[in-house]
């Protein structure tokens, strides 16, 4: 069997040293090069598919330059907006040979917290979420904690239920961020990789679903599954569902 030949942007960042180690040790792929931000994208130009952590400000030119060139993509740099994200879809329409995956999270526990947290969503009239990262991560919330609450809307919403309650009226910025009707807030503390919690509430009761990532390890075993999966499926795939067969 052919070796997939993979490149990384964002190679000597955190993330992607641990995507550099993750492939070295995977069955059936190669690190073929990488780069960081200012450096020649030319180095990942052999790479059937690039694995791109780097930053909101950067990934949209990464992503132009490697569907020009039919190179797969598998992002984990977040900040993605509709706007962007309807950017990419068209990108990937001038170029349906490609193929790009962009997931807010790649590890199995995460995906899991998200798709149990829109399912218990329904039962709870309140919800909130804490999502817990270190300071250097540059997006706030998080794009875990946004894709989790647009699920949960969205959940809400085919349940017909009423907005979340609260009587804030004075609020200075302290009830956080809303997404989709979802409070969340964002806290960024030296000692945290990444973690969050699903806060639900309901008279006499209430339901915490929290997932910890304290390693970057943690995101590998979905990243490799990732560099799989994509290969054979051109076009935007939104979120590791697909990719875990859920």
């Amino acid at each position: 069997m052919t070796e997939i030949r993979v490149g990384v942007f964002g190679a000597s960042g955190k993330m992607g040293t641990e995507v550099v180690r993750a492939v070295e040790r995977a069955d059936g792929m190669t690190i073929v090069g990488g780069c960081d931000l200012g450096e020649p994208r030319e180095q990942v130009g052999r790479a059937q598919v690039v694995v791109d952590f780097t930053h909101p400000d950067a990934v949209m030119d990464n992503i132009a330059w490697c569907l020009e060139r039919g190179i797969h993509m598998v992002i984990g740099t977040t900040g993605f907006t509709d706007e962007k994200l309807d950017r990419v879809r068209n990108l990937c329409a001038a170029h349906p040979e490609a193929g790009v995956l962009i997931a807010s999270n790649f590890s199995i526990g995460a995906v899991l917290m998200m798709r149990f947290a829109a399912t218990a969503a329904p039962f709870y009239p309140s919800v909130e979420i804490v999502e817990l990262h270190h300071p250097n991560k540059a997006d706030a919330p998080s794009g875990t904690s946004a894709t989790t609450a647009r699920r949960i809307g969205a959940a809400r919403a085919a349940a017909q239920m009423p907005p979340v309650p609260d009587a804030t009226v004075h609020d200075d910025g302290a009830r956080g961020a809303v997404v989709d009707g979802v409070h969340i807030h964002g806290v960024r503390l030296q000692g945290l990789v990444a973690h969050q919690e699903v806060l639900l509430g309901a008279p006499g009761e209430t339901l915490t679903i929290r997932h910890d990532s304290f390693d970057r390890a943690s995101f590998m075993p979905g990243v490799v599954a990732g560099i799989r999966y994509i290969v054979d499926h051109a076009g935007l795939t939104l979120e590791m569902e697909s990719v875990l067969g859920l």
